[in-house]
């Protein structure tokens, strides 16, 4: 029988002295500062969807074209996407790849292929299995779906360019591995912390 998934983080201060064992870590938090906590989503379906929506766009994009298509399917559901007409999701915003996957997500969401009430109680690599069939979903998509939409507290996408670039930059003689297993069993925060502290290299506040 599989291990039950980790629990959602309520609280970073466990997950925080934990990583602050690692002195460049420990560097990074204190540069970046506190980050809120990530509840799970109550709606995995269409966090989902959204997630795909969102893909390869900025914020702002994203959320506008998700509102698009809100608007034009009322409620986003698998009855209201697979009844919605492609050319229709493609004049919201969404790109051909993209209204094959969201609508591929809803079919297997309305046939139980893919069972969304159930995938916050399988684990990491059970929620990925039942995901990577889907047309436009690879790894890296499940992973960022654990991570910000069931908030499982020990993923680590390394498919994730940025999150590599991260590693080579923080610990340019040390072992991927090596550091991520320093980081469990919590690299999502971990993770988090990579991706901020990324940001605020570009915004100038820390050394590159």
């Amino acid at each position: 029988m599989a291990a039950p998934p980790s629990p959602a983080l309520t609280t970073h201060a466990e997950a925080i002295t934990h990583l602050s064992l690692d002195p460049v870590m420990a560097a990074v938090i204190a540069r970046v500062g506190d980050l809120p906590v990530l509840p799970p989503t109550p709606d995995p379906f269409t966090t989902l969807v959204r997630s795909v929506t969102g893909q390869q766009l900025s914020v702002k994009a994203a959320a506008s074209i998700y509102a698009r298509v809100q608007t034009l399917l009322g409620a986003v559901t698998p009855e209201t996407l697979l009844a919605a007409d492609p050319e229709a999701l493609r004049g919201a915003g969404l790109s051909w790849a993209k209204v094959r996957t969201v609508q591929a997500i809803a079919g297997a969401a309305q046939s139980g292929a893919v069972e969304f009430a159930h995938l916050g109680t399988q684990d990491d690599e059970a929620v990925i299995a039942a995901l990577l069939p889907l047309p436009g979903i690879g790894r890296w998509t499940a992973e960022m779906f654990l991570m910000f939409g069931l908030s499982r507290p020990d993923v680590f996408s390394l498919g994730d360019l940025a999150l590599r670039q991260g590693l080579a930059r923080l610990y340019p003689e040390t072992p991927p591995a090596e550091v991520l297993a320093a980081w469990a069993p919590y690299r999502t925060l971990a993770a988090r912390y990579v991706w901020a502290d990324k940001a605020l290299a570009r915004a100038g506040g820390a050394p590159v």
